[in-house]
């Protein structure tokens, strides 16, 4: 099975790259911002993103755009300091587009200024590393 590991940030160190970078190290897999292009066809991409302003990022938006020929199942790992998901929006892009997204997503707060602080935490890591061995195993 293809996996590929995307994901979009406003912030070279914040909860994203740590979500990212957790899931890289877990799976052996090199995570990349989402300016990198898919170079093949993909079974599983996992899309680690995050709310800006109530959406995602146009990056995002583009990049699925760019690369939907490639994405046979989208899977959406996120954060937000409010608590809101961006499944909603993934998926509203992504039927643009006909990419499939799994309905199991990995969602976490994730702290910003004094909110969540060191979120997302180690409970939080651990829940993201059962996530993903239950959508890469079954």
């Amino acid at each position: 099975m293809k996996i590929a590991i995307r994901y979009f940030t406003k912030s070279k160190k914040g909860n994203t790259v740590k979500l990212a970078n957790y899931v890289s190290n877990k799976i052996g897999i090199e995570a990349l911002d989402v300016t990198n292009e898919l170079k093949e066809d993909t079974d599983r991409l996992l899309l680690i993103n995050a709310m800006y302003a109530a959406d995602i990022d146009a990056e995002v938006k583009e990049f699925l755009e760019k690369n939907a020929s490639k994405i046979k199942c989208l899977i959406n790992i996120n954060s937000s300091a409010t608590g809101l998901s961006t499944l909603k929006a993934v998926k509203k892009v992504a039927s643009k587009y006909n990419i499939p997204v799994s309905e199991k997503e990995y969602h976490t707060v994730g702290s910003f200024m004094f909110m969540n602080k060191n979120r997302p935490n180690d409970d939080d890591l651990n829940r993201l590393g059962l996530f993903i061995d239950e959508v890469l195993n079954g």
